[in-house]
């Protein structure tokens, strides 16, 4: 089949609506535009030969779909207003009425996360899946776009298996995280073909490699702290941090790891450190030992500081501030005291990099919202063209934030579908 776009329009197979990448926001764009207006032929084209993958190992295959409470302040990158804005128009109880309608129960766990009641991220995939071919949305897998132009039509969208008409084009093709499940970055290249620029991408909600060998020892052992990543004006994150065989991981470790990557982006002097106490500030860490050596002068420095911290962290720390371990509470000078509470408040972590794309659960940058009309999610450069999910400049921290946003986008970009074409704003396809 010719690649000349300008060339007759009937070579190519049409559609009203072509929709590109299966994941979360692509799936949910279908379904929103087919339940608006059955009447619509909508195409949804996704490279991989099984879409949804990414749907399927998230949340340790659980899929954590939404939160109780989501809020535009658990969101970077773009402005918060426009943020708010969009996730006004379909919220998290919008998100669970959504599931609920398609025969899937969410329950809350710990910090307002919500997961299907199966425990499992197929029951996900598979409701979104079910919804897609009940509304007779042509999903087409294998068939990666590799260029998007401008015809007659609207636009002529190219795959290796076939090309495709459409007056309506929605990208839904992620970021660059997790590559091996197709979101890939190829979807910079096609919004940048059409006009768009692109915040510079890293890597966030990603795992973090220390220099050294001391959390080796560590490995497996998971416990509450907050993480200072010490930049212009310091940033505070509080969590379950888990020590690695590589470095550090858990929940408080993800959610930092953006602020520490965007930093190295811009070249600015940035460094992490982790509070093991962050129930205590010094006066009242150092008012706590004190009369815990009052009432057991003679426990060893070591068995105390375990009431505080795993037994193995407390190790790491007395080797690390050259103290013995064994000397009693009683006998502990104030110089030792002092800084022995200096170090659990403020640890050094020396971050050299983190696990990078193929271990990130999101992409930070992408086209800037400032390009896209808010009411619509259409695109400012290019009319007729729509992105949704994390193709966009905005992400999440964790706990189903991410997932969030690529409903209330995909919701807000059906409806500016549906009301472009009725109101003329957008060019009517050939169907």
């Amino acid at each position: 089949m010719s690649n000349d776009t300008t060339g007759d329009p009937k070579s190519l197979v049409a559609a009203d609506v072509a929709i590109v990448g299966a994941g979360a926001a692509g799936l949910a764009t279908a379904i929103f535009v087919a339940r608006r207006n059955p009447s619509l032929a909508v195409i949804l084209l996704d490279g991989a030969n099984k879409p949804g993958a990414k749907i399927l190992i998230s949340g340790g295959g659980r899929c954590n779909v939404t939160n109780t409470i989501v809020e535009a302040d658990d969101f970077h990158g773009g402005s918060r207003n426009t943020i708010r804005r969009i996730l006004k128009e379909f919220t998290a109880a919008d998100a669970v009425a959504l599931f609920d309608d398609l025969g899937v129960t969410l329950h809350e766990e710990e910090h307002g996360k919500l997961f299907p009641d199966s425990h499992s991220a197929k029951t996900i995939l598979g409701a979104l899946l079910r919804e897609v071919e009940r509304h007779a949305v042509r999903l087409l897998a294998g068939h990666r776009v590799t260029s998007i132009d401008r015809n007659k039509e609207g636009f002529a969208v190219r795959t290796p298996n076939g090309d495709f008409t459409s007056p309506i084009v929605v990208l839904a093709t992620g970021g660059m995280s997790l590559p091996k499940t197709g979101s890939d970055g190829g979807g910079y290249q096609l919004v940048q073909s059409l006009g768009h620029t692109i915040v510079p991408t890293t890597p966030a909600l990603v795992p973090l490699v220390l220099d050294g060998e001391f959390h080796k020892a560590l490995s497996g052992i998971s416990h509450e702290v907050e993480l200072i990543i010490a930049v212009e004006k310091p940033v505070r994150v509080r969590g379950a941090l888990l020590w690695t065989h590589f470095g550090i991981s858990g929940p408080v470790v993800l959610d930092a790891s953006r602020h520490w990557h965007r930093a190295i982006l811009e070249h600015r002097p940035v460094a992490m450190s982790a509070n093991l106490i962050p129930q205590f500030d010094f006066a009242s860490a150092e008012q706590a030992f004190l009369e815990l050596a009052a009432k057991h002068p003679i426990t060893k420095l070591q068995n105390a500081l375990a009431a505080w911290l795993p037994v193995r962290v407390s190790e790491a720390l007395v080797t690390a501030a050259s103290v013995n371990g064994h000397t009693q509470l009683g006998q502990v000078s104030r110089e030792v005291r002092q800084r022995l509470i200096r170090l659990l408040l403020d640890w050094p972590l020396p971050v050299r990099a983190s696990r990078g794309y193929n271990y990130a659960e999101v992409t930070a940058g992408g086209v800037p919202l400032s390009e896209i009309d808010p009411t619509s999610m259409m695109s400012r450069q290019c009319p007729g063209v729509f992105l949704v999910g994390e193709i966009l400049d905005v992400d999440g921290r964790i706990g189903g934030f991410n997932f969030q946003w690529s409903w209330s986008t995909a919701w807000v970009a059906a409806k500016g579908i549906i009301a472009g074409r009725s109101q003329s704003r957008i060019p009517q396809g050939t169907l």
